[in-house]
């Protein structure tokens, strides 16, 4: 009985022992993840002073404006603005018979030179009697009046590129 006790102890030594060995163990893995965050955060800190340097800021005070800069240049490529800095528009002309025509025009020029360029190459037996046309957009599927055609592409947001639907024009 007095070994059974003996072994009973050793094992309990030997439990208490590991449980030990592993709450030092994890200590140990703990302070190691403290220290490599610290050195990471030491590392984004002296990034942000080189940073500081080459750029012409102070550290204290610009932390956040060299982060700015970022998102502010691809804002204007999602908005409007940046449509006015092409000088050319590429239309696209779906025709009634299902065809498609495709010119480059300049941002300035009328939705009349568009028209014209239609009415010129539709591809309708020579001598017929070709109908008057009407330019629809395709996103909007907005119609296009005789005032609109006095204005140039780039004021209709057709710059730099555009899809437009040639209708029959209906007798008003």
């Amino acid at each position: 009985m007095e070994g059974e006790q003996e072994l009973s102890a050793a094992r309990q030594w030997l439990q208490e022992d590991e449980m030990r060995r592993a709450a030092e163990e994890r200590r140990r893995e703990k302070a190691e993840e403290l220290a490599a965050r610290q050195r990471v955060r030491e590392k984004i800190e002296r990034d942000k002073a080189e940073r500081a340097k080459k750029y012409g800021g102070n550290v204290g005070s610009r932390p956040s404006p060299p982060t700015e800069p970022g998102p502010v240049p691809s804002s204007p490529s999602q908005e409007p603005p940046s449509k006015r800095e092409y000088d050319q528009s590429r239309i696209q002309v779906r025709l009634p018979d299902g065809t498609s025509l495709t010119q480059m025009f300049r941002a300035w020029e009328q939705l009349a030179a568009v028209r014209l360029y239609v009415e010129l190459h539709r591809g309708e037996e020579p001598g017929g009697d070709q109908d008057p046309v009407q330019l629809l957009s395709g996103f909007s599927r907005r119609a296009f009046s005789e005032a609109d055609m006095e204005r140039p592409l780039q004021e209709l947001g057709l710059v730099p590129s555009a899809v437009l639907i040639v209708a029959k024009k209906c007798p008003s």
